[in-house]
């Protein structure tokens, strides 16, 4: 009995020593990503623009220097001949067309652009993890009735990937009705799938690791091993889609309100309501259509660059 337990450990021991080798240089996978970080130009630009963005919409609406509702130059606003007031002193981006401030207006823009993207991406990922980390779960951990849990929920997950995001997020909103909540939830339910495949692969690559036979063959339960040990190590990648998921969630959340299906208080300005109401006067005054598509090109941009720079340094093939 000593010698099949002696032998045990050393076996376990082995195992433990095989899985920690990557890391003899006591440098965690996240830490070794930030160096990469650090150095990747895209990565820099990426954050310097998401740095401004940030600064913008949380500091920006308590600095503006007028009302972002307020119709205080209505009355030079001539729309019969085509004239609206372009930049000047007063107002750096000039007005609308009906007399609002518009440098006020993109500002507090780009917190409702930012709270939108957030709130959507959220809601794609602990949707999504939730149906991918059950799957996952079931497929790596849970056995034949494991595999067919996940036969069940990778079908239904495969039905969503079947339409189009953009088709999909018109569908749900139009049933919905128009608004802000509703713009969330449509872009929220359109990255589900991807979060849920996602962290599926992610757990079943995990699940034959080193470390789960170890912990398996020391008795640990396998629901534990699964959240405490293969869903951390499985969220790297689920983080590095996060963000690259909030630039497609701007974009189309932007569409959604572009198309009128997005915030109806006119009160509250929102990017793409801004470029959809500036269709109508491109030739009076371009710019109310051009600063709200450079801000969200300009923002969208900003997250794909820094989350294709942190695929780059996550990725386990270039580790040294």
């Amino acid at each position: 009995m000593t010698i099949t337990t002696g032998k045990k450990k050393e076996k376990i021991d082995r195992l433990a020593e095989l899985a920690a080798r990557d890391d003899e240089r006591g440098v965690s996978l996240w830490q070794e990503a930030f160096r990469r970080l650090r150095t990747n130009p895209a990565a820099i630009v990426g954050a310097v623009i998401l740095g401004l963005f940030l600064l913008v919409a949380l500091v920006g609406p308590f600095l503006v220097p007028h009302a972002p509702d307020a119709q205080l130059w209505k009355g030079e606003v001539r729309e019969n001949i085509g004239f609206i007031p372009g930049p000047r002193a007063e107002n750096w981006f000039g007005v609308d067309h009906i007399g609002r401030d518009e440098f006020s207006r993109m500002i507090v823009g780009a917190r409702q652009t930012l709270l939108v993207g957030v709130v959507a991406t959220l809601i794609g990922l602990a949707v999504g993890s939730l149906i991918g980390g059950i799957a996952g779960a079931a497929a790596g951990l849970g056995g034949r009735w494991g595999r067919a849990v996940d036969n069940v929920l990778m079908r239904f997950i495969d039905m969503l990937l079947a339409m189009p995001s953009l088709l999909l997020a018109i569908s749900i909103a139009a049933i919905l009705g128009a608004g802000l909540t509703t713009v969330m939830i449509a872009v929220g339910v359109v990255s589900v799938p991807v979060f849920a495949r996602l962290l599926r692969g992610s757990m079943i690559s995990q699940s034959n690791s080193d470390y789960v036979l170890a912990a398996t063959s020391l008795g640990v339960k396998k629901p534990k091993i699964a959240l405490t040990h293969v869903v951390p190590n499985s969220l790297a990648p689920v983080i590095v889609q996060a963000t690259l998921t909030l630039a497609t969630a701007i974009i189309e959340a932007a569409a959604l309100s572009f198309l009128g299906l997005g915030n109806n208080d006119a009160s509250i300005p929102e990017w793409g309501v801004m470029l959809a109401d500036a269709q109508r006067y491109l030739d009076a005054a371009p710019q109310l259509a051009i600063l709200p598509a450079l801000g969200i090109i300009i923002t969208a941009l900003g997250f794909t660059l820094l989350g294709e720079a942190m695929r780059e340094a996550l990725d386990p093939k270039l580790r040294k």
